[in-house]
């Protein structure tokens, strides 16, 4: 009995002083050449928070692309990508990455394993660079109708990031047209606009199939890569849906959780 006790003990000691969970490390980059989005902050400071009050990820937040690349950076303390799990991207626009910078981030998701999140005009970004696109699955190719109450409907709401979504909802914020690129076939649609409550005939329309998605998941070699074109208005980041959204998000980028990403057609 005694030697039951010790062990039981013994056991208990282990478990009280075993480490918590190491932390993930999220880069969130706001490096902006071309439209100035006022957003940016509240995109990188959501991001921020949502590690912060979760426990789950530390964010190091630049407005620069120096971190990209997997070069030793001599300044002092200074991190590459080696160093992060997951990326947070509010960009536009052609930031200034060398040949080295640009392998390197798409080895850290293709080869590594790792994870993007792209919010809102993150496909507003670096289009004279093919493979960028094709990691991300579109690029932007206007907003036809500007800032509008959205009709929204969620195609996928087993993912997590979908959750607190209802089935249908409206939201005013400024949704991005998916550019020619864009195809179901290489990844899997979350939620679109209801093409039944939508203006097609304005001239910048330019999607025929009349699919204008606004939030999609694909792999991209081993890593994992997340899309919501949701973001472009600063109060957009407190409603507790879109919180919800980029938490969870990131959550799956990370590994942290698992959730289905095979391409499916439109229901």
């Amino acid at each position: 009995m005694k030697t039951f006790l010790a062990l039981l003990a013994c056991s208990a000691l282990t478990f009280a002083q075993a480490p918590p969970p190491k932390k993930k490390k999220l880069l969130a980059i706001g490096a902006v050449s071309g439209f100035q989005h006022d957003s940016v902050s509240n995109g990188l400071a959501t991001m921020w928070k949502i590690g912060h009050d979760t426990g789950l990820w530390d964010t190091y937040i630049r407005t620069d692309t120096q971190l990209i690349t997997k070069k030793k950076i001599p300044a002092g303390n200074a991190k590459n990508l080696d160093y992060f799990d997951a990326i947070y991207l509010y960009t536009t626009g052609e930031l200034p990455l060398d040949d080295e910078q640009k392998a390197s981030l798409l080895s850290f998701v293709h080869d590594d394993g790792k994870g993007i999140i792209g919010g809102h005009s993150a496909i507003d970004t670096l289009y004279k660079w093919p493979e960028y696109g094709e990691m991300m699955g579109a690029w932007f190719d206007q907003h036809p109708w500007g800032q509008f109450l959205a009709p929204v409907i969620i195609e996928d709401p087993n993912f997590p990031a979908m959750k607190d979504f209802p089935k249908t909802f409206s939201m005013m914020d400024e949704i991005y047209q998916p550019s020619k690129e864009f195809s179901r076939e290489k990844v899997r649609v979350l939620a679109r606009l209801d093409e039944n409550k939508i203006d097609l005939t304005n001239k910048n329309v330019h999607r025929t199939d009349k699919d204008f998605a606004v939030a999609w998941v694909k792999t991209y070699g081993n890593g994992r890569v997340f899309y919501s074109t949701f973001g472009h208005r600063e109060e957009v980041y407190d409603r507790p849906d879109i919180q919800t959204m980029y938490r969870e998000a990131t959550k799956w980028v990370m590994k942290l959780t698992d959730a289905d990403a095979t391409p499916r057609p439109r229901p």
